[in-house]
């Protein structure tokens, strides 16, 4: 016969937790924080940046068991992810959309805090996070769009690296580090994919943190 389980030893471990980490004094401080009245849907959008970018987490780490960071092999790795691996369609399709999503959350977010002058004292280094964050999400873009090395994803990469040359002293040497070399090739293709999935993802994290973390101190701004 099956030994009945004892609850009282779940509700002893709870005991124990509870004493040594204060669960429920974190719960009550998250769930009892004062939300101002004005606060209304568009006051969502920084969250909605937060959900697409834990969604671009996930389904990029997915698809990272099979693409091949390799100016050879990268094309065929998406095609395969496309075509042959269960729902990878769907992943690299919700992946895709969610970074669109992603930039236009931002765009709006960015708005409605300068509109409501949620970047004022003494909420500035809140705003300095922030646009920081929009820079490192456009970048997101930037070095993803070229991974699949495709034509389109070359000739970007080009472009985009070639741009800083026009800058007087620091742009040339700065377009040797993008590229890794005089011209684009499988050193871009590593520096890109090493960028877009763990530098920059590393950066946003930290970033975000102190955002949220300065947002929770110094609560949300009020109307105009």
């Amino acid at each position: 016969m099956n030994k009945v389980y004892d609850w009282r030893e779940v509700i002893l471990w709870l005991t124990l937790t509870e004493e040594r980490l204060e669960v429920q004094a974190i719960a009550d401080d998250i769930s009892s924080k004062y939300v101002p009245p004005h606060v209304n849907i568009f006051y969502c959008f920084g969250g909605l940046v937060l959900t697409c970018f834990l969604i671009q987490v996930a389904t990029g780490f997915a698809m990272t068991f099979y693409y091949r960071p390799s100016v050879v092999d990268a094309f065929a790795s998406v095609e395969y992810i496309m075509t042959s691996v269960n729902f990878g369609w769907l992943i690299r399709s919700i992946h895709r959309w969610s970074a669109s999503m992603m930039v236009l959350m931002m765009v709006l977010h960015i708005f409605r805090v300068y509109l409501t002058g949620g970047f004022k004292k003494p909420r500035e280094l809140t705003w300095v996070t922030g646009v920081t964050l929009a820079v490192v999400t456009v970048s997101f873009g930037v070095t993803g769009y070229s991974l699949p090395w495709d034509q389109v994803g070359f000739w970007a990469c080009k472009i985009v690296t070639g741009v800083p040359a026009a800058v007087p002293i620091v742009g040339p040497p700065l377009v040797l580090v993008l590229r890794g070399g005089e011209s684009v090739g499988q050193s871009t293709l590593t520096r890109f994919y090493s960028a877009h999935t763990f530098v920059l993802p590393l950066a946003a994290a930290v970033l975000m943190l102190t955002h949220f973390l300065m947002i929770r101190k110094q609560g949300i701004s009020g109307p105009l």
